[in-house]
């Protein structure tokens, strides 16, 4: 009957004595290049249906339109801008930790046990800053369960080579 027994966990290990490493400040390029890649063809796209399809009735509205359009791009930019700093990842001897978000924060930690293959993948954009994303993947799921973007290219072969090792000891 002893295999059955399940001892409760008194001493909780202190996550906030993480040193959490930033990613690397080229990656907020890369994000900026992918924003203004999205919101500069709906710019083009809405003032040509303001020049070309818009009738009347909808022209009435121009000013909120062009508000509402004006507001959102100000709400994402501001949004990349303050949650880019609180991107942190740490990797220590058992597991690897990643924690993002500005209005939602996120931490998730993989340990290494549970680890089936690691990835290292390289946007277009990311390529011309020499960096890349390492992708953690766990069994039983399907997804990643743990991307890191934003690192550099050396930083992400060195993590992936190190959680190898730590796996198939």
């Amino acid at each position: 009957m002893d295999r059955f027994k399940n001892d409760e966990v008194l001493d909780y290990p202190n996550i906030s004595k993480i040193n959490f490493i930033k990613i690397n400040k080229k990656y907020f390029k890369v994000l900026l290049i992918n924003f203004f890649l999205f919101f500069v063809p709906l710019l083009v796209t809405l003032i040509l249906l303001d020049l070309f399809a818009f009738n009347e009735s909808v022209l009435k509205y121009r000013i909120i339109i062009y508000s509402s359009f004006f507001t959102f791009f100000v709400f994402i930019f501001l949004y990349i801008n303050f949650s880019f700093p609180l991107r942190r990842y740490a990797v220590r001897e058992k597991d690897i930790t990643y924690k993002s978000g500005l209005f939602i924060r996120k931490m998730t930690t993989v340990p290494f046990s549970r680890i089936q293959h690691v990835e290292i993948d390289e946007s277009v954009f990311s390529r011309l800053f020499k960096l890349a994303s390492i992708s953690v993947f766990t069994a039983g799921d399907s997804s990643d369960d743990l991307v890191i973007k934003g690192l550099s290219k050396e930083k992400a072969l060195q993590i992936k080579e190190f959680i190898s090792t730590k796996v198939n000891d």
